[in-house]
């Protein structure tokens, strides 16, 4: 049944009442009931008491707002509260509770996140987190362990570090799910997903890949980001119109070929393979012309080799034409001839 958020903001001043003039400020000004929202600090200042008493006042009048809820229409908040957290294996960050909860209640019309949220917070069977730097605030059920919070984290970001690379999420779960079973047991995927988002180093994107934040690969900012992006997408040599058109169509912004061309002519993640084609240099690719990709294959080869070999090494990490490849076999200075169509690198050349 829907609720207007008139209703919702009234019953909470309601609740409210019920505290004392300065529990009822504190709360007020932390939420920004009347405004902007404030810090411990600052409203400690306009009182003369440290943050630490602040909190002190606002974690008791929370508990106080957690006894007179349970008696009003209020309560309905915290029940749809613990079952969020229920189908989200005991915990949730803040922001994705709350919009959760907004949205299970129907509450039509601009609610203040911040009601909602002391709401829950009241709740004696819902634990809030406290603030610590490179985490979300997150509440949790009481079963859930912190430790099992901590570990999940530090699980998942040792598999994607040795790997190297986003991975689907699926597959990173039950890892992590597989690694810990001596610990805790059996642990559900879906708390290890909400795990992640407590930690900010720990990048989602798509909707199924999870990487590292300093990566760079699922939340790209520089166009040399998106291009290692859209050319990570594709799987594939792209050529550089290709590029800037799925640049433009995945991040829905107008950019210039020239532009995107610079980016990967002047750094050296990409290589030029073809006329215009790039990939990324981690897939294995060196830079250089096809002469210096010849002078590699002979290099590796220790042995003269046929025409033919030649060309299919070099169009493994070129595309270009066959043509251009014979072409540069006629440079006398690099490559000479042993046979009928059988080249080696010239005497000069290999200790060069």
């Amino acid at each position: 049944m829907a609720v207007k958020s008139a209703e919702i903001h009234q019953s909470f001043l309601s609740v409210l009442t019920g505290l004392t003039e300065k529990e009822r400020a504190v709360i007020s000004r932390r939420i920004g009931l009347n405004g902007e929202r404030e810090t411990l600090q600052s409203i400690g200042e306009s009182y003369a008491i440290t943050r630490e008493r602040v909190r002190q006042i606002e974690d008791v009048g929370i508990r106080k707002i957690g006894r007179i809820v349970k008696s009003t229409g209020l309560h309905d908040i915290q029940t749809i509260g613990n079952r969020v957290l229920a189908l989200h294996g005991g915990l949730l960050i803040r922001d994705k509770l709350v919009s959760a909860v907004v949205q299970q209640a129907d509450i039509q019309g601009e609610v203040n996140s911040g009601i909602i949220e002391v709401i829950l917070q009241s709740d004696y069977n819902i634990q809030k987190s406290k603030p610590q730097l490179g985490t979300r605030t997150y509440f949790a059920l009481p079963e859930v362990q912190k430790k099992l919070v901590q570990e999940s984290y530090k699980e998942a970001v040792r598999i994607l570090k040795k790997k190297g690379d986003i991975m689907e999420n699926t597959a990173l779960y039950e890892m992590v799910k597989m690694n810990l079973f001596p610990q805790f047991g059996k642990v559900e995927a879906v708390l290890v997903d909400s795990a992640l988002d407590v930690f900010t180093d720990i990048v989602k994107g798509e909707e199924k890949y999870v990487g590292l934040e300093k990566w760079k690969i699922l939340n790209p900012s520089t166009l040399k980001d998106k291009a290692v992006y859209v050319l990570k997408k594709a799987k594939k040599p792209m050529h550089f119109v290709e590029i800037t058109n799925a640049i433009a169509d995945r991040f829905q912004e107008s950019v210039k070929v020239a532009t995107i061309h610079n980016e990967l002519i002047r750094n050296n993640e990409f290589v030029l393979i073809g006329r215009g084609i790039y990939v990324l240099k981690e897939w294995g690719y060196k830079p250089g012309t096809v002469l210096d990709v010849i002078i590699d294959v002979f290099a590796k080869a220790k042995a003269p080799l046929s025409t033919e070999d030649i060309v299919a090494k070099v169009l493994k990490v070129r595309q270009v034409k066959t043509s251009t490849i014979y072409m540069n076999l006629q440079n006398r200075k690099y490559v000479e001839r042993v046979g009928r169509n059988m080249y080696q690198l010239k005497g000069d050349a290999k200790t060069a």
